[in-house]
């Protein structure tokens, strides 16, 4: 039998292991001439400007701590080159689990930036691997929901729906559902204010409703060109940080 098919299902993962395992998955997909990474590369990853959230600072020491614990959990590696140059690192996350190629590239990006409406989801996880449409984001995201990797806060179809994965620790109660709770719980008092308001807001909104929606639609999509621009740089970025250590600048 297999090693890794001995391991326990890694369903949890710290915050730490998470960003450091979304940068191997993202640059393995972006960047393959660059795949695996250096220990400089993975730094990097995790403290780019573009695409994270939260910004972090890493440092070499949290980084090698972190890819030694995913190589424990055996969603991690280290390649000893046959030239003798600085080791690199890979993810083994197609040997853990059975993924296809776009739910890799969804949780890529649900791992590096977290919760994100299916617009944003679908703009940013299609520059790593073709997604058509949102028809066909709802289909690999309905498996990776069916399987308990991921979460949404009401059904796919839904307009406004909001999306993310679900490998936080249980003590950072992240669900989608503990989420509803806390804007459900707001009080007696706050129910009735909204409940008063409701036929105010109903009654008006007709006239407004396609405007509104026009906008909203036009500014999801400017928020997504302008994300993939930034990523775009950050990208030649790291081919120019290549290029200057191969011609020795």
């Amino acid at each position: 039998m297999d090693h890794d098919e001995q391991r326990p299902e890694v369903r949890e993962l710290s915050s730490r292991q998470r960003r450091v395992l979304g940068v191997l998955m993202e640059k393995g997909l972006t960047t393959p001439e660059y795949y695996p990474m250096t220990m400089k590369a993975v730094i990097a990853g995790c403290n780019q400007k573009s695409n994270r959230s939260p910004i972090t600072s890493y440092d070499e020491d949290a980084v090698e701590e972190t890819l030694d614990q995913l190589r424990e959990l055996g969603l991690g590696a280290v390649i000893l080159p046959d030239s003798g140059r600085t080791e690199r690192y890979r993810h083994y996350v197609r040997k853990r689990y059975s993924f296809s190629e776009p739910q890799i590239a969804i949780l890529t990006e649900l791992l590096l930036r977290g919760r994100q409406t299916m617009g944003e989801l679908r703009g940013r996880a299609s520059r790593m691997v073709p997604i058509e449409d949102l028809t066909a984001l709802r289909a690999e995201l309905s498996g990776l929901i069916e399987q308990g990797y991921a979460q949404a806060t009401d059904a796919l179809e839904r307009r406004g729906v909001e999306v993310d994965h679900c490998f936080y620790k249980a003590s950072e109660n992240r669900t989608m559902e503990a989420a509803t709770a806390a804007v459900s719980s707001s009080g007696p008092a706050r129910r009735h204010e909204s409940a008063a308001a409701a036929p105010a807001v109903s009654s008006a909104a007709p006239a407004n409703n396609a405007a509104l929606v026009e906008l909203l639609a036009e500014n999801q999509q400017l928020k997504s060109d302008v994300e993939d621009l930034k990523q775009d740089v950050a990208r030649l970025n790291d081919r120019l940080d290549k290029l200057c250590r191969d011609l020795g600048v």
